[in-house]
């Protein structure tokens, strides 16, 4: 239920609940419908007007709600390991299960990545009514102002008023899409209580060229081809996609959780098999690179990659180091970048709470009992498909069975 704080459901709540929920997004939807069901007296607290905001938009507006592959090499943290206790406990198949028994249609559109056959909506409509259905009572549109830890509880005083409770799980998310109101409440939660806060930077986000690359991405705006895309042995094979500010599409945000400012990337431009071989094998046809390239790229960057990477005359007539040159310039493409585009375009918030201070069982701060942390404020960071979701799902479920 969502309710608006009328003076009746004001007086209702001057009571203390066993468990106050701060953030109304995929965690805490799922972590207070979770501990409800259990018998606990939950209040949900979301600072929009509505709840899931996050969902709403999120895979085009499909909600690509999570990824039968997800396993604990498909996140970024601090401790690698501390994510494997709450994915093996709660899986992708135990959420689809859910997603089923609503009878959401839904599908698999690649690489794992499940999204509703509909609209992201209709995950939002599912937790809100298993919410209901357990008794959460959600406040909407109600503000946290600041939060102490009294005696054997927590007291929140909030725009609606002080609302107390024996336990608190902080749900609030990044930084990213401060459009939707993303603030830094849980990571100040967190240094309040002297737990650590590991460096926060965006994550899954498009690249910005360097001043000196401008007019050519600028004219590559818009086109999308496949590469492969590594860094530090990581490696990524999808779509790249040029924007008037840089590159973005699939292989770029995955990559872009991985690269700092200043560092290398390298691009593997033919990642397709046998491209390479057959390339080079144009020689005998007396082909120039621009007219090789041209039936395997959008015509538009094969000529403003060749401009500058490639010899113009047929391969034929190429001398050996020219070749060699020009296939290594395909193989291992290295341009610059000087940044990102920031949380504003940023998918999600790499780093977060300090891992080393949570269990990793029940997501308890160890040396605060009763305060908890989970989903995207916490440093686990996700994959670009369905794996943010899934942690948001696990990390909530071990809490709400815990509390």
């Amino acid at each position: 239920m969502i309710t608006r704080m009328t003076p009746s459901a004001d007086s209702a709540l001057k009571d203390r609940v066993d468990v106050i929920v701060l953030g109304g997004g995929a965690a805490g939807m799922f972590c207070a419908m979770t501990a409800a069901g259990r018998g606990r007296s939950v209040l949900l607290l979301e600072h929009n007007e509505t709840p899931g905001r996050k969902i709403e938009i999120s895979g085009g507006g499909r909600c690509n709600f999570t990824n039968i592959h997800a396993s604990p090499e498909n996140y970024i943290s601090g401790n690698k390991d501390f994510c494997r206790s709450a994915l093996a406990r709660f899986t992708p198949g135990d959420f689809l299960s859910l997603v089923e028994s609503r009878g959401i249609p839904y599908h698999e559109k690649k690489l794992g990545q499940q999204f509703c056959d509909g609209s992201s909506r209709q995950i939002i409509a599912m937790l809100s009514d298993e919410c209901e259905a357990t008794g959460v009572t959600t406040l909407c549109g109600c503000g946290v102002e600041h939060v102490e830890k009294t005696g054997d509880g927590f007291t929140v005083a909030t725009s609606r008023g002080i609302l107390k409770s024996r336990t608190l799980v902080v749900a609030t998310g990044g930084l990213s899409f401060p459009k939707l109101g993303a603030s830094d409440l849980g990571y100040r939660i967190a240094r309040q209580f002297g737990i650590g806060v590991t460096r926060l930077r965006p994550g899954l986000v498009p690249l910005t060229h360097t001043p000196a690359d401008k007019e050519f991405f600028a004219c590559l705006a818009g086109i999308s081809l496949p590469v492969r895309v590594e860094k530090g042995g990581r490696r990524f094979e999808e779509a790249m996609l040029f924007t008037h500010r840089g590159v973005s599409g699939p292989a770029i945000l995955q990559i872009s959780s991985y690269w700092k400012e200043g560092e290398e990337l390298s691009f593997d431009l033919l990642p397709a098999p046998g491209a390479h071989e057959e390339v080079i094998e144009a020689r005998a046809s007396g082909s120039t690179p621009l007219q090789v390239l041209s039936r395997r790229w959008p015509r538009r960057f094969a000529e403003a990659w060749c401009e500058r990477h490639a010899p113009r005359r047929p391969l034929a007539r190429c001398s050996k180091v020219e070749i060699e040159s020009f296939q290594e310039n395909l193989r291992a493409w290295k341009p610059s970048f000087a940044g990102t585009e920031g949380y504003p375009k940023a998918e999600v918030t790499l780093g977060g709470v300090d891992t080393g201070e949570l269990s990793s069982k029940s997501m308890e701060a160890r040396n605060v009992p009763g305060l908890y942390f989970i989903g995207e404020v916490v440093d686990v960071t996700g994959w670009l498909g369905g794996y943010n979701f899934q942690w948001a799902w696990a990390s909530a479920h071990a809490a709400g069975t815990a509390i």
